[in-house]
């Protein structure tokens, strides 16, 4: 994994957060912006994957690494689905939420990989 770029997706996933959140607080559905938003994170997220799966051999705790890995691609399109779905604030909500997380499971996956050094 590259650290800068996964620095860059933390910020760039902390920033998707937020406008969710105002969005949410203005108590409007998902729009063009959060869906934008989601769809170049999850770009971002499978170089990512691709990335630390092809360097995998030096992670100590590869099931672990590896869930974590799996998850973080999986999240934007479950809060896009599920932002869809739900009309009212609380798909941005959703998405708030999905995209705290993944930067928080990006910076745990930035933690494992750097237990190996």
């Amino acid at each position: 994994m590259i650290g800068a770029f996964s620095g860059w997706l933390i910020g760039a996933t902390l920033l998707l957060a937020l406008v969710a959140v105002i969005t949410a607080i203005r108590d409007r559905p998902m729009g063009v912006v959060l869906l934008a938003g989601l769809a170049v994170l999850e770009v971002a997220l499978l170089v990512q994957a691709g990335l630390a799966l092809a360097d995998l051999g030096q992670v100590r705790e590869k099931a672990t690494f590896i869930g974590y890995l799996a998850a973080t691609v999986v999240l934007p399109p479950a809060a896009v689905w599920w932002g869809r779905a739900e009309r009212t604030r609380w798909g941005p909500g959703v998405i708030a939420v999905a995209a705290f997380t993944v930067a928080v499971m990006t910076g745990r996956l930035l933690q494992l990989w750097d237990a190996t050094a």
